[in-house]
C-alpha cells in the first residue's frame, strides 16, 4: 500500500513524534537519525531534509514534547475553579507517580543539555514558562484571599525544584518511595509554599 502523502507540517509532526518515542526508548546519546527513519519506514535522507542534523532533530523533538506538556499545564491552570484547586491538580499531574517513562525522557534531556547549547536553551525556556504559569495562579489566589503566599515567583521556583528533585529520586531508585507518600509530600510542599495548613488544602479541594 502506498504511503499517504503528507504536508510539510504533517511530516514534521510525524517525525517529531517518532523522535520523542525513540529518545524515550534509547536515550539522547544513543538515538540515531536512522532509528527515527526506521521507526516510520522512511529514509534517513527524508529526516535530514526536515532536520539537517541530529542535534536539531533532538532539540525540535524536546520542544515538541515540552509544548504538549505546557499546553496540558495551561489547561489545568485555566479551569473555572479556585486557584487552590487548579494548583493542586497541576502539582499532582506534574509530580512523579512511579510510571517513569516521561520523567526518564526529561532527566535524560537535562543531562544532555549540560553539553548541548541548543537543548539548554529549550529547557531554560520551558523551565521559565512552567514557573511563570504557576506563579501567575499563585498570585491570583493570593489576591483573591484564598491563601497568603507573599512571593509567588519564589514559591513557584521552590515548588518546581522540589518536584524535579523528587522525580529524579523516584525515577532513579524505583520503589524507594510509595506513590501515596510521594503525593503526600507534594501536597505538603504546595501547602507550605502557599502559606496554609495541609488540612486546608484537602478541605478546599474536595
Amino acid at each position: 500500500m502506498a504511503r499517504v502523502r503528507l504536508s510539510v507540517a504533517e511530516r514534521r509532526e510525524e517525525l517529531l513524534r517518532a523522535a520523542v518515542q525513540q529518545i524515550e526508548e534509547r536515550g539522547v546519546a544513543a538515538v540515531r537519525i536512522a532509528d527515527v527513519a526506521a521507526a516510520l519506514g522512511v529514509s534517513s535522507a527524508l529526516v535530514l531534509y526536515h532536520f539537517s542534523t541530529k542535534e536539531k532533530l533532538v532539540a525540535a523533538a524536546f520542544t515538541h514534547a515540552a509544548d504538549a506538556d505546557l499546553a496540558h499545564l495551561r489547561k489545568l491552570l485555566g479551569r473555572r475553579t479556585s486557584a487552590l484547586r487548579r494548583l493542586r491538580a497541576a502539582v499532582r499531574w506534574y509530580a512523579p507517580t512511579g510510571q517513569a517513562k516521561g520523567w526518564r525522557l526529561w532527566i535524560d534531556a537535562w543531562a544532555a543539555a549540560l553539553r548541548e547549547p541548543a537543548l539548554r536553551s529549550v529547557f531554560r525556556d520551558l523551565d521559565q514558562q512552567w514557573k511563570s504559569a504557576l506563579a501567575e495562579v499563585m498570585a491570583e489566589g493570593a489576591a483573591a484571599g484564598e491563601f497568603p503566599c507573599e512571593d509567588p515567583a519564589a514559591a513557584a521556583w521552590r515548588l518546581t525544584a522540589f518536584l524535579d528533585g523528587l522525580a529524579v529520586q523516584m525515577t532513579s531508585y524505583a520503589g524507594s518511595l510509595s506513590r501515596a507518600a510521594m503525593l503526600r509530600w507534594a501536597d505538603e510542599a504546595l501547602a507550605r509554599e502557599l502559606g496554609i495548613d495541609e488540612g486546608e488544602l484537602h478541605s478546599s479541594t474536595r
